[in-house]
């Protein structure tokens, strides 16, 4: 597993969103507390921010969050209103190295991947991922992350709204993989778009900023449990939970 975390409204810096709460992602790294599979999230680490030209930057390590020594100096000196960042549990079979760390670029969104999904590699075989019949050259790694980063990024192509493109890749992959764990974070300029499909996601809302993560940064009592098998649409002015789509045994 992983854990993950999105923050849109006024500007702050990725220190103060990322690193300095008490239970930020440098301590889920090591001690998360609602994490259902697997125990340190060690192999990897991706921030990502929206600058003034509205592209997305990227700072992605295939070291733990705790153990590169430029991390806090560029933190704190780096401001942004939409941010992104994720700690990584590499799943089996999925390759290591910093282009395997999230936010994977989905189209121009930033994309990640709390989970696991097996046999990801059959997936092109088994069901339309938009990409062709076998794995794409172009991933930006060999893993089920950047697979279904790919897939939303193809759907967005085609011109579908980011929470439809979103919502698609689930029922794709669920409708043949339905022990599939997919939470999955897609993350514009202005919007936030977050499934619970296998483990935990909350979020904050309050003065124009929002915050969706897999757990609470610090205390639990403003955090909202997003409901398994649902979907959450946010802006930094309103959150929608809405029921994925999707009519599995799992889901039922």
């Amino acid at each position: 597993m992983c854990r993950h975390l999105a923050y849109l409204g006024p500007p702050r810096t990725l220190a103060e969103l990322l690193l300095d709460p008490q239970h930020g992602l440098v301590e889920q790294s090591f001690a998360p507390r609602r994490q259902e599979h697997g125990r340190v999230n060690a192999d990897g680490f991706g921030l990502g921010w929206w600058t003034g030209d509205r592209r997305p930057a990227r700072y992605r390590r295939a070291v733990p969050v705790w153990a590169d020594p430029n991390l806090e100096d560029l933190a704190r000196n780096l401001s942004s209103g939409a941010v992104v960042g994720a700690v990584r549990d590499a799943s089996t079979g999925s390759a290591l190295g910093e282009a395997a760390a999230a936010p994977f670029d989905a189209g121009g969104i930033l994309f990640s991947h709390n989970g696991s999904v097996e046999d990801w590699r059959d997936l092109p075989e088994q069901i339309d991922t938009g990409l062709g019949r076998s794995l794409p050259p172009g991933l930006e790694a060999l893993s089920d992350s950047a697979l279904m980063a790919a897939m939303v990024g193809a759907r967005l192509a085609d011109g579908r709204a980011v929470g439809d493109a979103v919502a698609a890749v689930v029922a794709r992959i669920a409708a043949v993989r339905p022990e599939a764990r997919m939470n999955l974070l897609a993350v514009g300029p202005d919007s936030i778009v977050a499934t619970r499909w296998g483990d935990s996601l909350v979020y904050r809302r309050g003065e124009g900023r929002v915050w969706v993560a897999s757990e609470p940064t610090d205390g639990d009592d403003d955090w909202r449990e997003v409901p398994q098998y649902h979907l959450i649409l946010a802006t930094a002015a309103e959150a929608e939970v809405r029921p994925l789509p999707i009519e599995t045994d799992r889901a039922a």
